[in-house]
């Protein structure tokens, strides 16, 4: 199978059903970004980090693979090509793998700025990839209706990926900086 094809040399590439769509289609920007994100996550799994949370990682990669499968597919055609679905299920996972680290977690009094290691940093620019994700998800759906639960995924997974960036400051000992308003003089 070559790489190559050249048939999107002139700007345009295909959806899951063949017809083809400009390369800065918002469909094309909102699995592009789940690429992306998919691409971060495998950065983040490189890390020295736990092996549950490698596992974790793991299994959500698996699923931004089916979410992209999703927006590659016009909705009209998306049951007749037997694409998986995201369920309530893929859903709940996200929602105890958060509950399950927050019970080791001090309570959050305040925003906290990204960073403290490198790791942190990589978890916070997966979580800011999978925000804009879900923005260009929402706006897709504006004008072709994505499924209700792949936008819940979206937007859990990256709570999930909030409490994980904790989770991983707590694990490596990094300082998590609080995030405190300035004064302003009046």
């Amino acid at each position: 199978m070559k790489i190559y094809t050249k048939t999107g040399d002139k700007g345009t590439t295909a959806l899951f059903t063949g017809k083809r769509v400009p390369k800065h289609h918002i469909r094309i920007e909102s699995y592009g970004t789940i690429d992306e994100l998919n691409s971060f996550l495998g950065l983040l799994r490189d890390q020295e980090i736990d092996s549950s949370s490698k596992e974790t990682l793991s299994l959500i990669q698996n699923k931004l693979f089916t979410v992209g499968a999703i927006l590659a597919t016009e909705p009209t055609k998306e049951n007749r090509l037997k694409i998986p679905k995201i369920n309530e299920e893929d859903i709940q996972f996200l929602e105890k793998e958060m509950d399950k680290m927050n019970e080791e977690l001090p309570e959050m009094t305040h925003f906290i700025l990204p960073g403290g290691h490198t790791t942190v940093s990589y978890c916070h620019i997966a979580r800011t990839v999978c925000r804009r994700a879900e923005r260009m998800i929402s706006y897709l759906h504006e004008s072709e209706p994505v499924p209700e639960r792949l936008l819940s995924y979206v937007n859990r997974l990256s709570d999930y990926l909030f409490v994980l960036a904790r989770k991983l400051s707590k694990d490596l000992q990094a300082q998590e900086v609080k995030w405190i308003p300035e004064k302003l003089d009046k």
